[in-house]
């Protein structure tokens, strides 16, 4: 079982000519709403890979629930843990350039009332897999890795958004999944040693006992663990939107590796089903299925 315990999130999306800058106003194309969030994203994810899925995780009693929550019931993703609260649903608000990139702005609302209270719908046991990440209070996901450590359950912690508090837990997770700014940033806060990203990583990985993954966007991943560094090339494609392509790809991870596919494996499942997620607009509808990822694998093999 996968429990993904994290936010929830209404997504409201315009596609714009191009990103404005501070204090300027740009034209847009359109206007959607879907739903997001990255716990809910990746919990969709880990679903559409084909694993069972728990979602710990809150909404407010708005109209903005349902849909932020319609994908993951198709998705039959166990929502028993999820809670109704009286703040508002979390939204993000989201601006795509023709380019494919974006920028977020990121409202929390009933996400930051997931508190270490509820991790008892979690219902933890030995050989779980745990997906986390920073969109609800910190020492909610701290205390998450703390209790699935006691219940035999394998952690995977993505460190998004970026906040340097959470340097003081990264250790603590079994996998911790950034991309390559989050890591640059966490390793200052840690005062990792090394001339460039890949022995930081090694770094990271000796001091902790740990794995580190660092997602690079169109230059594929790297895995630092204590006694390996693994590199896996990227697809080659043409972004349409990056808009959770992150998210796909700690869901499909976590998947993998519940599922007991090989770390090189598990990364080279994980960024296809990434890149796969680029190639359609918005956050939970352009997650990729199973069969669809697994033919793309095959065909690049």
């Amino acid at each position: 079982m996968i429990i993904v315990i994290g936010s929830i999130n209404l997504d409201l999306i315009a596609n714009v000519d191009r990103l404005p800058s501070p204090g300027e106003t740009v034209g847009g194309s359109s206007f959607a709403t879907a739903p997001g969030g990255k716990g809910a994203n990746q919990a969709l994810a880990a679903a559409r890979a084909g694993a069972p899925v728990r979602m710990v995780g809150a909404v407010g009693k708005d109209s903005f629930a349902a849909e932020a929550l319609a994908l993951l019931r198709d998705g039959k993703v166990d929502l028993s843990g999820v809670a109704e609260t009286f703040a508002s649903t979390g939204t993000a608000l989201i601006m795509v350039g023709d380019d494919g990139e974006n920028i977020i702005a990121v409202v929390p609302g009933a996400n930051a009332s997931v508190v270490p209270g509820d991790l008892s719908k979690a219902f933890l046991k030995k050989g779980d897999v745990v997906l986390l990440q920073h969109e609800i209070p910190l020492a909610t996901v701290d205390a998450a890795l703390d209790q699935a450590r006691v219940a035999g359950a394998i952690t995977v912690l993505n460190t998004a958004p970026f906040q340097g508090e959470a340097a003081a837990f990264l250790g603590k997770a079994d996998y911790a999944v950034a991309n390559e700014t989050e890591f640059d940033l966490y390793g200052e806060a840690l005062s990792l040693n090394g001339r460039d990203r890949a022995a930081r990583m090694r770094d990271y990985a000796g001091k902790t006992g740990r794995t580190i993954v660092v997602t690079l966007g169109g230059d594929g991943v790297m895995a630092a663990t204590p006694s390996d560094f693994l590199t896996v090339p990227a697809m080659k494609i043409t972004p349409v939107d990056t808009v959770g392509a992150g998210d796909t790809f700690c869901g499909y991870f976590a998947a993998s590796l519940s599922s007991g596919l090989a770390l090189d494996k598990a990364l080279a499942r994980a960024g296809a089903a990434g890149s796969l997620a680029c190639l359609k607009p918005g956050a939970q509808p352009a997650i990729p299925l199973a069969k669809d990822v697994d033919q793309a694998l095959q065909e690049t093999h």
